[in-house]
């Protein structure tokens, strides 16, 4: 037996599959569209793509979860869907709420679990092909995934990770050596794209969705083993025995939704399609498909024209669209959670607790301790000057963050601009620079503390579309030099690098309505 193989041994003795051990499940392995009631996930088999071709794997995210560093061809077939015979794969079942409709059944319609991954330190992954075939949950679709979407998702949930916002991560990603049709914009203009499916792993893709599935089927008890599942495996904190677990499971759930949100706002991400199935239990950034970082300041911006004229989920709305949605999990769990009034009062709690984070994280963007009443107003300056002005959300911090006396403001904010300023909004400027220095002089951190908080908490560099846009046209044409640049840089996005300094730049004029960069939809 060679080498490659004894370590895929070891390996394959880590895995576990949870679901299939704990719940009923639809073991046929027909991948034909269905309803599964009583059932939460179905056998899956992936798909055998013959000409498939590995062209990324994420070694430092392999390091960390002792996988192996050298690819050999056991391997390989591995991460390219190819499994051994006697391995089982799956896909879950759950539902959710689109665009605040009730969508009924749901489920992974092209995302195939291997199971949890155990790391040699003890964590456990959820392992899970994106693209390698449809499901029981495929409804009307193929179950393929595009190289352009599966790119903007496997450098985007890297980044978001390095941004230090809780995410999927993204192991590989393989051409499966097909073409796949997809009519990006709806609007009957179908193409042929180049398939390709990824690994994504997470703690786990537990959703509000699976909850709210069996719910709407009032399967009490399959609903409490889910829940007494959840608590015991991710949430060790919270004694199963205590009559009020389940309270206490939902006001975690709840804080680690709101924790959530203060990053997408911190960082400028805007979801784009934040139905309750796209969300997750343990507050991680999960299914990135119409996502957009801001690039100029704009509260009513989404990226989504499927959100369109609604902009249910624009960038401003987000917060509160997690309330909303965290109202629906308390509904699912109320099948079984008597005590309703502190599910109400978890709920209640949540917008005090989420404006007093997050206007302390935005006074941390300014280097402010937050400590000193007069500050609480700078919070909701900041924001106004950048929406009127209509400033690059992420630049403005980096060009207030090296800031010197001396220097010409329009000189030095130009590369946040996008349109050219008036005297009067230049004056406008000045003074807030003005006022924001007199405010860190007067501050209980010093200036060196305050220069440490403005750096860890504004990036040098994030993910733009239109980058995203040439990164994906240039692979269509098996150029990957942008792809390995955009990943590179984004592996220190707090770091001025070379490769920052190069891709940290404002959207061109040509990108505003281009699809893909300024227009994006749910279609993959």
């Amino acid at each position: 037996m060679s080498q490659q193989s004894n370590n895929l041994n070891v390996w394959w003795q880590r895995l576990q599959q949870p679901w299939l051990k704990n719940f009923p499940g639809d073991e046929s392995g027909s991948t034909m569209p269905r309803q599964t009631p009583g059932k939460l996930y179905s056998i899956t088999p992936t798909q055998e793509f013959d000409s498939a071709h590995l062209i990324h794997y994420n070694k430092p995210l392999a390091a960390e979860l002792g996988l192996p560093q050298s690819l050999g061809e056991e391997f390989v077939s591995i991460l390219n869907a190819q499994l051994p015979s006697d391995v089982q794969t799956y896909a879950t079942a759950y539902s959710g709420h689109q665009f605040g409709q009730w969508a009924g059944q749901l489920g992974d319609g092209r995302a195939i679990l291997l199971g949890e991954i155990t790391t040699n330190d003890g964590h456990a992954y959820e392992w899970q092909w994106k693209g390698a075939g449809a499901t029981a949950y495929a409804r009307r679709a193929d179950g393929r995934a595009v190289l352009r979407s599966t790119i903007r998702e496997y450098l985007m949930s890297e980044a978001m990770h390095h941004l230090g916002v809780p995410t999927s991560r993204a192991l590989s990603i393989s051409l499966t050596g097909e073409n796949v049709v997809r009519d990006v914009m709806y609007d009957g203009n179908a193409a042929y794209e180049k398939g390709a499916m990824m690994i994504r792993l997470a703690e786990s893709f537990l959703r509000f969705g699976h909850f709210e599935f069996l719910a709407a089927q009032r399967d009490e008890k399959l609903l409490k083993d889910l829940l007494d599942f959840a608590i015991e495996r991710y949430f060790p904190n919270i004694d199963l025995q205590s009559e009020k677990a389940y309270v206490q499971w939902f006001e975690e759930v709840c804080s680690r939704t709101l924790d959530l949100m203060v990053h997408w706002q911190r960082v400028g991400f805007v979801h784009g399609v934040m139905n309750t199935d796209n969300m997750s239990a343990l507050g991680l950034t999960i299914d990135y498909g119409p996502y957009s970082m801001l690039d100029d300041y704009d509260l009513e911006f989404t990226p989504n024209t499927t959100d369109l004229p609604g902009k249910r989920y624009k960038f401003g709305a987000q917060p509160a669209v997690a309330l909303w949605n965290l109202n629906r999990l308390a509904n699912a769990i109320a099948l079984i959670e008597k005590d309703t009034q502190s599910l109400e009062s978890a709920l209640n709690n949540y917008n005090d607790r989420f404006w007093e984070k997050f206007d302390r994280t935005m006074l941390h963007k300014l280097g402010l301790s937050g400590e000193l009443q007069e500050q609480k107003v700078w919070s909701r300056k900041s924001q106004k000057l950048l929406s009127t002005q209509r400033l690059d959300y992420n630049l403005f911090y980096t060009c207030l963050g090296s800031w010197k006396d001396g220097m010409s403001v329009k000189e030095h904010f130009e590369t946040c601009m996008y349109h050219e300023p008036t005297e009067m909004q230049l004056q406008e400027l000045k003074t807030f620079i003005d006022d924001w220095q007199k405010q860190r002089e007067d501050d209980v951190w010093s200036v060196e503390h305050s220069s440490k908080a403005m750096a860890a908490n504004n990036p040098q560099f994030v993910l733009r579309n239109y980058q995203l846009l040439l990164c994906t046209q240039q692979a269509e044409k098996g150029n990957f030099a942008m792809f390995h640049d955009l990943y590179k840089a984004l592996q220190t996005p707090y770091q001025s690098t070379e490769l920052s300094k190069k891709y940290n730049q404002k959207r061109p004029d040509w990108a505003i309505d281009v699809v893909g960069a300024g227009q994006l939809s749910c279609s993959s």
